[in-house]
């Protein structure tokens, strides 16, 4: 599939700002930060969910007409995910009003029952959003690599270590972190690069469902192309025919997991074995890193990717 940039910034940094909101609607609940970068990370969620959501609008071919995929919440899931996209602000504005509140107070934040009833519906909105997002290609049976088991998990662990790294940081900029942050940070990173590593293992030895043959009404034949159907390209052979080379893809495949996993695990690492280390410029190099790695991930989730349309041409 044609990787088109403004779906890898969208399903990026959304990602990262739906896992950012989780992690800030957790430390309100319990009292886990202060007013002032509480307010930041709420702040910062907001702000990455909004241009992850904008630049996901210019792929498409009529952008004004953007408002109708909210009619179709029944049978798709990328209506279903903008409608829970839209539902996800209202808990989000009522957690930044409650801790806006609570600016001139000293010590943790006191949410109250509006803050937790906003609290508790982020704690269920944010990830039922990622998943919506990651249905949407997960879903599609014509595309082998995204009609996998694997990709709903990726798409959370990657909301959750982005989201946290940021929370972490922010909290960091007024405070010590404790070492159970870095701990847990260093553990999703680890399933996270372990999941992945799996799932690029089964799309590489999983063959396709459908062969060219099929395609062209011949099963069980051996067909072999003798020139191209087209002259030229059209819209199919442009957005479904990508291909990447096999040389190239592995060596993405090693800087993704090394931005993703590997360095923000040894970013994390003295963070976790020295507590009054000043953590803030570790965990933003840890946060930066993995949202790199999300980034090439990202790439090569969609360039990689083989619709069986292909077949034919």
């Amino acid at each position: 599939m044609h990787p088109a940039l403004s779906v890898i910034f969208f399903t990026s940094l959304s990602g990262a700002g739906y896992g950012l909101l989780f992690w800030s609607a957790l430390a309100a609940l319990f009292n886990w930060m202060r007013p002032i970068p509480l307010l930041a990370a709420v702040v910062l969620g907001l702000l990455l969910v909004t241009i992850g959501l904008l630049s996901s609008v210019g792929h498409l071919g009529k952008p004004q007409r953007a408002w109708r995929a909210f009619s179709q919440w029944r049978t798709s899931w990328l209506s279903r995910e903008g409608v829970m996209a839209v539902a996800t602000y209202v808990p989000a504005m009522a957690l930044l009003l409650v801790v806006l509140g609570n600016l001139s107070a000293h010590g943790a934040v006191h949410v109250g029952v509006p803050g937790v009833i906003a609290c508790s519906l982020l704690l269920v909105l944010t990830p039922l959003t990622v998943y919506c997002t990651a249905m949407i290609y997960a879903s599609l049976k014509p595309i082998p690599a995204w009609c996998h088991s694997f990709v709903v998990p990726v798409y959370l662990l990657f909301a959750l270590l982005t989201g946290g790294l940021l929370c972490a940081t922010v909290a960091g900029l007024q405070g010590a972190v404790g070492n159970i942050v870095a701990m847990g940070g260093m553990l999703v990173a680890i399933v996270l690069g372990v999941v992945k590593w799996r799932y690029w293992h089964d799309i590489d030895n999983t063959p396709l469902t459908q062969t060219r043959a099929d395609a062209v009404g011949l099963p069980g034949r051996n067909v072999s192309v003798f020139e191209r159907p087209h002259t030229e390209s059209n819209y199919l052979t442009r957005e479904m025919g990508f291909i990447v080379a096999r040389k190239h893809a592995r060596r993405l495949r090693r800087i993704a997991i090394v931005l993703f996993a590997l360095v923000p695990v040894l970013l994390l690492l003295p963070v976790w074995l020295f507590v009054h280390l000043d953590a803030a410029p570790w965990l933003a190099a840890a946060a930066l890193s993995a949202l790199a790695g999300a980034f090439v991930e990202r790439w090569l989730f969609f360039a990689e990717a083989k619709h069986l349309v292909t077949l034919y041409y």
